[in-house]
């Protein structure tokens, strides 16, 4: 039943890579094959751009280089078209790819096309090269004692605007957020972050929206208009169409809606993971984050290789733990949370922290290289009682 079973993997983040690589470990005997696919040969750790904007050197990961001797065959492509009847994947180029099954990974990047002027004068960390660009005009900004604005008071907008402040101490840096920077903190976690920020001379403007963003300012919703040599935006993500446009059931923002084993409600054949996945737990959805992305792959893969064998699987169950912040190379704080992500009164800042955080970070590639050979789980937490009922 299994000899020649073929699953296609869709993008190579932090969550396709791990799917298609304990895939392979899981299913090593049952002559499954296995193909991802990825417009890139690089494989990006996206929990770093915020350091290749701030001028620092990352090692570069090939993809093959880290699917050695897993015998997972690599296509480099971008998908253009899946059609889900026929069981088919169409790569740009005209390659064609059948599948048995499908784990759609295409994750999310951030949206440009929400306010005027966002996609032709802001940058975004979406990918090294952009971030790379972004370091050099940063570089020529500091310089001449410019302004910076970064767009965004989630986490990527926190750790950006501390990175850049550091690196930069000759630029005048403005973090701009509809809401208070750390809201998901508990109070002294977040007056710790606060703190940082103060430091390092990053200057707040919070409870007002970003209007349009013109090539030298930032236009705000109140009226105001500040002075941007160069505009960091990370307010907002969206997931490709892809989905969505081939007919699977998605919601309002594409993502895959998904049933109890994160399987789509429409098509069963295809599994979706991390940031393109609709999850919704007993406690809520799921928010796209690497923390909760790696258990989607971890568990996705466990679960077809079961399903390829004929077994059966449980539903997917996963709490949240905390919420590592990194705020320049020498200072972070960690929040831990309940399993719905609400803060609990337990924090860790400073130096223990930065370790912490570092080990996060790092954390994906050492799980790659071990689940070639063992099962390494990356499922902290379970969710406890939080996720015992099923979603009503």
């Amino acid at each position: 039943m299994t000899d020649g079973h073929r699953i296609v993997v869709l993008g190579a983040g932090y969550t396709g890579m791990f799917s298609a690589i304990r895939l392979a470990h899981r299913t090593r005997r049952t002559g499954v094959e296995i193909t991802l696919v990825n417009p890139s040969g690089r494989f990006v750790e996206r929990l770093r751009m915020h350091q290749i904007a701030a001028r620092q050197e990352l090692p570069h990961h090939r993809i093959t280089d880290l699917l050695d001797g897993t015998g997972v065959r690599f296509v480099r492509g971008a998908a253009t078209a899946i059609d889900p009847e026929a069981r088919r994947v169409t790569v740009d180029g005209g390659t064609s790819l059948s599948y048995d099954t499908l784990v759609y990974a295409l994750g999310s990047s951030t949206d440009t096309g929400t306010v005027p002027g966002a996609a032709a004068h802001a940058f975004t960390l979406n990918s090294p090269e952009v971030a790379g660009r972004l370091a050099a005009r940063l570089t020529e900004v500091a310089s001449a004692g410019g302004t910076v604005t970064v767009c965004g008071g989630g986490l990527t907008g926190i750790e950006a605007a501390a990175e850049i402040a550091e690196a930069h101490s000759g630029l005048h840096l403005t973090l701009i957020s509809s809401e208070e920077p750390g809201s998901m903190m508990g109070d002294k976690a977040r007056a710790y972050l606060h703190r940082a920020l103060g430091r390092l001379g990053v200057t707040l403007v919070t409870g007002v929206r970003v209007a349009k963003v013109l090539p030298d300012a930032v236009e705000l919703a109140d009226g105001r208009t500040l002075r941007s040599d160069a505009c960091l935006w990370t307010a907002g993500v969206k997931v490709p169409s892809l989905a969505a446009v081939a007919g699977i059931a998605t919601d309002d923002r594409s993502l895959i809606l998904t049933d109890a084993t994160l399987r789509s409600v429409s098509h069963p054949r295809i599994h979706a993971v991390g940031d393109a996945a609709a999850v919704r737990l007993a406690y809520g959805q799921l928010h796209g984050s690497c923390q909760s992305g790696l258990p989607t792959a971890q568990y996705t893969a466990d679960t077809i290789a079961r399903l390829v064998r004929g077994e059966s699987v449980e539903p997917f169950r996963f709490g949240y733990f905390h919420q590592p912040v990194s705020l320049g190379r020498r200072d972070a704080v960690i929040q831990f949370t309940k399993a719905d992500s609400s803060p609990v009164g337990m924090r860790l800042t400073g130096r223990g922290a930065v370790w912490y955080k570092e080990f996060v970070s790092g954390s994906p590639l050492t799980t790659y290289r071990y689940s070639k050979r063992v099962n390494v789980s990356t499922i902290v937490s379970r969710g406890g009682r939080a996720t015992r009922e099923p979603v009503a």
